[in-house]
């Protein structure tokens, strides 16, 4: 293996969880919490008295994930739902299951934190890169199939959330192409590793530029519509989570990243930051980009907020996006 995980001390996270608003009476949704970003995230929301569905793949670390929460926050409102972002039939189970279990409450945030990173030139199930699948288009139907939670949930707070995840490695590509949002799995460009212009690593930077690019969309979606919920994306800046592990054993990190994540990376906590900012902050905003920062070396830091960027946020990027995962569900998406 090339990557070892360094061990980082949180700086701003602590400080950030104390301030979080009372959560009581909010549902939030969030995708990928057996590690990392998301676990840290569904943990402190419950923590702070949300009810929490956290959206996994079936798996040992599921389990073991919703069993440590659940041990260490007894009375907490969390419940495992599986879904697997690599399969839309699977998104669609637990989009129903979601719509059953909050049909009164609805939902206050959508959090789309789930990600793979640098994975092999593979299609899923249903034929797309596993990579995009699983960053973006489904995340894509699955905020589709829980927008009316959305609005239902937004009567009593005045408002609710979508929360995409983006990456420093959406700077990585110029701009969005349409083929890596196609069924073209399996069929984009090898296997590259490295970091700089490899096959691996241009998909992932195609995912992440979308999850930008959908936020930008749906901003003017809803903005258009006078829609109580708002859509904003977030990046966790080098955040050293279980995410690199994986790339390193699937053969996707170079050698020299230990050495430079010592450096210039910071906690799986502060890396956290992003999301829950976009996620509970009374004043975030529709249309805003949170992280530590906006530039190709924003890789550690307090998250702040920035404007969305113009590498997507332009009326092509976002009609493309917008039409291909519509093309990519089989559904239209209409606010």
């Amino acid at each position: 293996m090339a990557y070892n995980k360094p061990l980082l001390p949180s700086k701003h996270f602590p400080a950030f969880k104390d301030n979080m608003p009372t959560l009581t009476g909010k549902t939030f949704v969030i995708t990928g919490t057996t590690s990392g970003t998301g676990k840290v995230a569904a943990k402190a929301l419950a923590e702070k008295g949300a009810r929490v569905f956290m959206l996994n793949r079936k798996s040992a670390r599921s389990e073991k994930a919703q069993q440590d929460i659940s041990t260490e926050l007894p009375n907490a409102e969390v419940q495992t739902i599986e879904c697997d972002l690599q399969s839309f039939a699977s998104v669609q189970q637990a989009a129903d299951q979601l719509n059953e279990a909050c049909a009164d409450s609805g939902i206050y945030a959508l959090i789309n934190n789930a990600g793979i990173m640098a994975m092999p030139d593979e299609a899923t199930v249903d034929g797309f890169d596993t990579q995009m699948q699983t960053n973006h288009l489904s995340h894509f139907l699955l905020t589709r199939e829980l927008f009316p939670l959305l609005e239902k949930g937004a009567d009593p707070h005045g408002e609710a959330r979508v929360v995409n995840h983006s990456s420093i490695a959406r700077k990585g590509v110029p701009k969005l192409v349409a083929k890596y949002l196609g069924q073209n799995g399996g069929n984009l460009g090898g296997n590259s590793s490295n970091m700089m212009w490899g096959a691996r690593w241009v998909r992932y930077g195609q995912t992440k530029l979308a999850n930008a690019a959908f936020t930008a969309a749906l901003h003017d979606k809803l903005t258009a519509s006078n829609s109580k919920v708002k859509a904003l994306v977030a990046h966790p800046g080098w955040a050293n989570t279980e995410l690199q592990v994986t790339t390193d054993k699937q053969g996707g990190m170079s050698m020299g990243s230990s050495l430079l994540a010592k450096f210039i990376s910071q906690s799986e906590e502060d890396g956290t930051l992003g999301i829950l900012s976009c996620a509970v902050l009374p004043e975030a905003q529709s249309g805003e980009f949170w992280g530590p920062g906006s530039g190709m070396m924003a890789s550690k830091g307090e998250a702040k907020p920035f404007a969305l960027e113009k590498q997507y946020d332009n009326p092509e990027t976002k009609e493309m996006i917008w039409t291909k995962s519509c093309e990519a569900i089989g559904k239209e998406f209409v606010i």
